[in-house]
This record gives C-alpha cells, sequence and structure tokens, in this order.
C-alpha cells in the first residue's frame, strides 16, 4: 500500500512537471571581445590621472528554438585621461550572451523574463569578465556599476509610443 502512494506521487509530480515553467541558464560564451591600449605604455607613466568613463550597453534578444533563447549584453566602454590632454586609456568592447531555456512561460510573461530576468543573471559574469581585462591590460579593475534592468525594461515600457486605433 505505501509502494502504491509513493508511485503515485511520483506520477502525479511527473505530471504536474510537464506543465510548470521552466527557467535557466544553460551556456554562457563571449561572442566578441575587443581591447585596445592605444597610448601604452606612456598612459602608465601619466601623474594624476582623471579618467572619464564611457559606457554604452545594448541588450539583444535572439529566439534560437521553440524553448531556447540568446541574450547577448554588447558593452563599450571608453576611458580617457582627461589630465592628459584626454588621451585615451583604453576601449573595451565585449558582446556576451548566453542561451536560456525557456519553458512553459507564459507569453505575456516572455517580454519581462527576456528584458529583465536573462540579462540580470548575466550581467555579474559579464562585469566579471570586463574586470579582469582591464587588469590584464594593465589598469586597476573596471567595475562596471550594478544595472538594474527592472528599471531599463520600465522606462522602455514608458517610451514606447502608444499606437490608437
Amino acid at each position: 500500500m505505501a509502494d502504491e502512494q509513493v508511485n503515485n506521487g511520483a506520477d502525479a509530480a511527473a505530471a504536474t512537471e510537464d506543465n510548470s515553467p521552466v527557467f535557466r541558464m544553460q551556456k554562457m560564451y563571449i561572442k566578441d571581445f575587443s581591447f585596445e591600449n592605444p597610448n601604452a605604455p606612456g598612459v602608465f607613466q601619466a601623474p594624476n590621472q582623471e579618467p572619464n568613463v564611457e559606457v554604452n550597453l545594448k541588450l539583444n534578444n535572439k529566439k534560437l528554438d521553440e524553448n531556447h533563447y540568446e541574450i547577448s549584453l554588447q558593452i563599450t566602454a571608453k576611458i580617457v585621461d582627461k589630465g592628459n590632454d584626454n588621451k585615451t586609456m583604453f576601449i573595451m568592447e565585449i558582446e556576451h550572451a548566453a542561451a536560456f531555456l525557456m519553458r512553459n512561460i507564459p507569453e505575456e510573461h516572455q517580454e519581462m523574463v527576456l528584458g529583465v530576468d536573462c540579462p540580470t543573471l548575466l550581467f555579474p559574469f559579464t562585469r566579471q569578465i570586463v574586470s579582469q581585462i582591464s587588469v590584464d591590460g594593465g589598469f586597476i579593475p573596471f567595475l562596471m556599476e550594478p544595472i538594474n534592468f527592472m528599471a531599463l525594461y520600465q522606462n522602455s515600457k514608458q517610451e514606447a509610443p502608444v499606437t490608437q486605433n
């Protein structure tokens, strides 16, 4: 009798799993990367460096198949020394991506998952890569500020033009 209850419980769990939402990152990878240090070694010898940072971020997503999406963060960072005739210290470009499994996610939630949840999971790893590469390039760690992808998503929804029928 106890065995029957265990089996029935397993069957019910399996049936529930088939329709329950599934969301997870399956693979991360660097699609494109560039680091330029055009004024080395002179840039390291400049006294009283006053770095000016310009960072641009672009979020892309692409449907791979019925249940898989690719999300990529394209980041360009240009750091110039204001105290040294605006000489470029370094320029870094990265496209860091991940493949996500999204099964049984309700249609009304997919846009938010792609625009908020996926990049929120991916960004800390991108930030770590950027920091390490700046160190490998001879500079102090370049620590990007955390990004509130929910706020970016909400702002993009507010800026979207309203169409009338």
